[in-house]
């Protein structure tokens, strides 16, 4: 860790350790304005000024990860890096998933204040790395400024008047955001889940016309309570041979992908990986 004289100072003490060592947002403390009825001349009493809004919680909580990490804080806060916690936002989203999908409001509410937390704290360390120098504030200034303009139908003049409508035009918006992207893969993480990487990845074979999107295949799959049995005894069958599910549908997703960039290559160029079919 750099010594503390060579950070990154900044202004505003709310919005980084550096900036917030000295002490939590304290609350409204302010005496009270004497009463009317207890001063003799009110004309010529002296009020004082009106005291400044007390701290929200969302201010607290911020400098609260600020004091952790700041001089005399947490130690062990104070050694974390961004790769030092990836694998604690993992587990705190997955916490999130959870609750979601089996919690009731309690769960929900405390795991959502857990993945806040990893963005306040990683929204710390870059405000005390020279070659990042953002804080939490700018984090959200990047998010508006994305949504305000993925969102033209809402923020502009565009019309767009069903959901189905917003989905066919989303990746329209992103690729005026981001033109340097050359293939409908670009910015999907290698890191998902197999399954969630599948899907993603058929979906954007759709989008360029490899695989039609209502496309019937022979399962008998016509709910989520037929696909998920239907799922784990794949899996089920593939354990009892000695074969991993997780890394075949990788290597299946891998092909997949070989497939996609081949089409959006010129046609001398394309090959063929047999992927979009069911196995004989």
């Amino acid at each position: 860790m750099e010594p503390i004289e060579e950070r990154t100072t900044m202004t505003d003490p709310l919005f980084s350790s550096a900036r917030a060592a000295a002490s939590l947002p304290e609350t409204n403390s302010a005496p009270p304005a004497p009463r009317a009825a207890d001063v003799a001349d009110p004309a010529s009493a002296v009020w004082p000024a009106a005291a400044p809004p007390a701290a929200t919680p969302l201010e607290t909580l911020i400098a609260t990860v600020a004091r952790l990490r700041a001089p005399g804080g947490c130690p062990w806060d104070a050694d974390q890096t961004h790769a030092s916690l990836v694998r604690h936002l993992v587990e705190e989203t997955h916490e999130l998933i959870e609750a979601i999908e089996d919690g009731g409001r309690d769960d929900l509410l405390e795991e959502l204040g857990d993945v806040l937390y990893q963005v306040l704290f990683h929204s710390d360390l870059a405000a005390h790395t020279p070659e990042e120098d953002f804080d939490i504030q700018d984090v959200a200034a990047r998010l508006t400024e994305k949504m305000i303009g993925r969102h033209p139908h809402v923020f502009g003049d565009l019309s767009l008047k069903t959901a189905d409508e917003v989905s066919a035009a989303w990746d329209g918006f992103k690729a005026e955001e981001k033109p340097g992207r050359t293939s409908v893969l670009d910015g999907i993480p290698a890191g998902m889940p197999a399954l969630a990487l599948a899907d993603k990845v058929l979906g954007r074979a759709e989008q360029i016309g490899l695989l039609e999107a209502d496309a019937g295949f022979p399962l008998p799959i016509e709910s989520e309570a037929d696909l998920g049995p239907l799922l784990l005894a794949i899996v089920a069958s593939a354990r009892a041979q000695g074969l991993d599910a997780e890394r075949a549908l990788r290597t299946a997703v891998r092909d997949l992908q070989s497939e996609i960039r081949g089409a959006e290559r010129p046609a001398d160029d394309a090959f063929d990986a047999g992927i979009i079919a069911l196995p004989s």
